[in-house]
């Protein structure tokens, strides 16, 4: 397990975000979605909790085989993706990422927002505080981010807003910027396969840095759309978002939930609008050891000793002392 906390700071307020988040996923989610690969929009629902109230439940299929690294295609199937589960009840939610080829990998990730530059040292006090992990402070002004991900338009040191006037952030922006809120991210990865376990916990963080660090910059960005929406604005562009996203990615009609009656178990568990990745652990066929393969042979399988009462040929094995050879007598 590698355990990590991410925190990111936005000239927004809290409140602000709580429109701009659900906008810039939407739109983030369409625009790194192709034909095939992206993410699909399975279920989005309201969700009440026992605990933290009125909710939002979204379920989702993360497509991602050309992502991965080459020495993960090697072993994995090539229609495959990753489940996503988030439960919204703003500003606090959390994710879930599983994927059923891959049993012993997680994602969890747990996120408070609050009014500040990250200074709060024990947001998640009751959540890990006894646990080792390093906290990660991540730049959306002066961070690098992958080229192939750059544009000029998205980029907080180039961009102002017309709506609100901030903007054109530089070093040090952190410290005297007004407003200012911060997401903290608790995010725990878990890869339990041993000679792998190491290597692929520190690439799912990277690519978890990466993600977060261009999602907040373009909800920052493109402020200018969706600062004046209200709730149901957003959930509307949400729902049509979602619906282009899914027909965007392959040819299964969307399949987003809409219906306040509980489906069966049965039903739920495999939506038509994707082939469902095989619950079996089993490792793909062709990594499977063939069943029949014929055992190599290099001694007789049964070994006859000859009876000592009869006379005939003599075995003679390596080493061994023939009884042909005349023994020595003791001289009287």
């Amino acid at each position: 397990m590698l355990l990590k906390e991410y925190r990111i700071c936005m000239p927004l307020t809290v409140e602000e975000y709580k429109i701009g988040q659900l906008y810039m996923i939407s739109k983030h989610s369409h625009e790194q979605s192709d034909r095939g690969e992206g993410v699909e929009v399975v279920h989005n629902e309201p969700y009440d909790d026992p605990v933290h109230g009125r909710g939002q439940l979204t379920e989702k299929r993360v497509y991602l085989n050309s992502k991965l690294p080459s020495w993960a295609r090697a072993v994995v199937p090539k229609i495959f993706y990753v489940t996503e589960k988030a439960w919204n009840y703003y500003p606090y939610t959390i994710t879930e990422y599983t994927c059923s080829f891959l049993p012993k990998f997680s994602i969890h990730i747990e996120t408070k927002y609050e009014d500040n530059k990250g200074s709060n040292d024990s947001i998640f006090d009751n959540e890990a505080k006894d646990l080792e992990r390093e906290v990660c402070f991540i730049d959306i002004a002066c961070d690098e981010i992958p080229e192939r991900y750059y544009k000029e338009s998205e980029d907080p040191k180039n961009f102002k807003s017309e709506k609100t006037g901030r903007g054109l952030l530089k070093d040090g922006w952190r410290d005297s910027q007004d407003p200012i809120m911060c997401s903290y991210k608790l995010v725990t990865v878990k890869f339990e396969v041993w000679g792998l376990q190491t290597r692929v916990e520190q690439f799912v963080h990277k690519v978890v840095r990466d993600v977060l660090l261009i999602g907040h910059r373009q909800a920052f960005a493109w402020v200018d759309e969706w600062y004046d929406m209200t709730m149901d604005e957003v959930r509307e562009f949400e729902r049509a978002t979602q619906e282009a996203t899914n027909r965007k990615i392959g040819i299964f009609p969307p399949a987003i939930s809409i219906t306040d009656i509980a489906l069966p178990s049965s039903t739920r568990s495999a939506p038509s609008s994707a082939p469902s990745t095989p619950l079996s652990t089993d490792a793909p066929e062709f990594l499977a050891v063939p069943k029949d393969r014929p055992r190599k042979k290099s001694a007789p399988e049964t070994l006859t000793l000859p009876d000592p009462s009869q006379k005939g040929p003599t075995l003679n094995l390596p080493g061994a002392v023939s009884s042909d050879k005349p023994s020595l007598s003791k001289q009287e």
